[in-house]
Formats: structure tokens, sequence, C-alpha cells
């Protein structure tokens, strides 16, 4: 009966994981390496597990929209937006950077209200708007540091980050949008781990060229002699970009795009169980009480 929430809730599951492994990869090797190397264990993934169930590297089956779409959603979601937000997490830090990426889900539900004739009642866009601000909360609230740092933070909050962050959440709006556009096809929908290959596909082309261009490939041949960091960041790829991202893509078969990207949203809500009893973090009242918003805008989303 709720397939699609299920789906939903295993995804920021996954996600919040994977989390873990690329920041515990990232302080060793840096962000951008981690980058390249999540998307290529996945797309080695990807392609091992349709060599396994059909005998080919590629899903050649694929009707042509669904190359199409699906490959510019990876162009913009997994290439674009993470290289945006990633600059958006320098430039103002990830506070302030991921509240603008969660507004992907009401951009998603706007999208797919405009492009897609997807109808949402008054009490679905009144539960995004309820998750999303509780989100909101324990974002703002997860700033570590002392006062004067956090001042600091605040402080620093430059135009261009804000710029940077919201293209990454157009990003992250539209090629959800895409993907569910390049899945549909007459009999339902395609297979989502394979559309996650070729969305993984294109990003990979577009990453071979940008590391190519920027002259960045020192840096990735460093971090791939840090064995540890290579071992963080595959499992990681493991549990995200393969697990994660076709699941995320699962869920289009059940739900809305609106709906899908605000359960989705929930990732900072759930990070905090680990920050408490992994990282040993302290996690004030503020925080709890934006968690338990959310969940309840995301009760009145599935009622």
């Amino acid at each position: 009966m709720f397939t699609g929430e299920i789906l939903a809730f295993a995804t920021v599951l996954c996600w919040t994981v994977s989390v873990q492994f690329f920041e515990a990869a990232s302080r060793r090797v840096g962000a951008i390496p981690v980058n390249i190397i999540r998307i290529t264990v996945a797309l080695l993934l990807f392609t091992t597990l349709l060599l396994i169930r059909r005998g080919s590297f590629l899903p050649l089956q694929f009707p042509a929209h669904a190359w199409i779409y699906l490959s510019l959603s990876g162009i913009i979601g997994f290439f674009i937006g993470d290289i945006f937000l990633f600059q958006s997490f320098v430039e103002i830090g990830p506070r302030i950077a991921m509240l603008i990426f969660s507004l992907a889900a009401p951009a998603s539900a706007v999208i797919g209200y405009l492009f897609l004739g997807e109808i949402y009642t008054m009490q679905q866009w009144s539960g995004m708007l309820m998750t999303l601000f509780g989100v909101g909360t324990v974002i703002l609230e997860k700033g570590g540091g002392t006062r004067d740092q956090q001042e600091q933070q605040r402080r620093h909050v430059s135009p261009k980050g804000v710029v940077f962050a919201g293209i990454a959440m157009l990003g992250q709006a539209v090629g959800y949008v895409f993907s569910k556009i390049g899945m549909q096809v007459e009999a339902g929908y395609l297979d989502a781990f394979s559309a996650t290959q070729i969305r993984a596909l294109a990003a990979f082309v577009c990453f071979l060229f940008y590391f190519t261009l920027t002259g960045r490939w020192q840096k990735v041949r460093l971090a791939l002699t840090d064995g540890r960091a290579v071992a963080l960041t595959a499992v990681g790829a493991v549990v995200g970009p393969f697990l994660g991202v076709s699941l995320s893509l699962a869920v289009l078969h059940y739900l809305s795009v609106g709906v899908a990207s605000t359960i989705l949203s929930l990732v900072p809500v759930v990070i905090i169980p680990f920050s408490v009893f992994l990282h040993k973090e302290h996690v004030s009242a503020r925080a709890v009480a934006g968690a338990c918003i959310a969940v309840m805008g995301i009760y009145f989303l599935m009622t």
C-alpha cells in the first residue's frame, strides 16, 4: 500500500549512510577525487549487474527517448548539480547550502505540475511546506564550532555561493523530473537500476572532460594511493549512487516527483541519530523539534 513511501525512506537511509563514508573519505583526500571515484565505482557496479541479468554491458533495449532524457538527467543532476553543490559548500558552508538545496522538493513539484500534469492537494502542499520548514530548522541548527565561529559563517554568505547552491538545487529538481520522463514508456516504467546506469554513464563522461580540461587528474592519482579513502568511497558508492539513487528512481514508479523529493529531503533529519551516536555531537532541542515537524509534514503527505 505504501510501496513508494517505503522505497523513499529506504533511499533516505541509503543516502544518510553513504554520506558518512563520503565525508570520511573526503577528509582524507578531498571532495573532488571522491566525486569521480564514487561515480566510477557505481558505474562498474551497474555494468556488472546488467551483464549478469541480461548479458550486455548497456541497456541497449531502452528506447531513444529514455537515453536522451536519462543522459540529460545525469548531466544536469549528477554532474552540474554536484559540482555547484560542492562549490557552494566552499563559498557559504554546508548548512546554508543544504537549506537552499532542500528547495529542490517544491521546485520539483512545480515542474511536475507544469510539465507532467501532476496534481497536488492542498494537504500535500501543506505537508511539503511543513517538512521543508522542519528540515530547514535542523540544517540551520547543525552548525558546529563556537558561537563566534557560527556567527562568522553567517556573515560570509556570499551572493556567488547562494547562486551556486541555487543552481545545484535546480539541477537536482530538473534532473529528477527528466528521470521520470525518461523512464516512462507505454508499458509502464523502465528498470530503475539500468536507468541510473545511463545517468551515471553520462555524468562519468562529463567528469572525464572536466577533470582533463581543469588538470585535476593529479589529485585523483594521489587519492588512489590512499587505500582507506578508496575503500570508504567504494562502500559509499555501493550504498549511495548504486542502491540509493536507483531506489530514488524506483520511487517515481509510485509517487509524484514533488512528494518523492520532499521525502528524500529528510536526509539532514535522519542524520541526527548518526551525529549523536557515531560522532558524539550535541543535538539541541530545536533540532529535535525541527525533526518532529518534518516527520509530521511527511504524515500529511502520506494521508
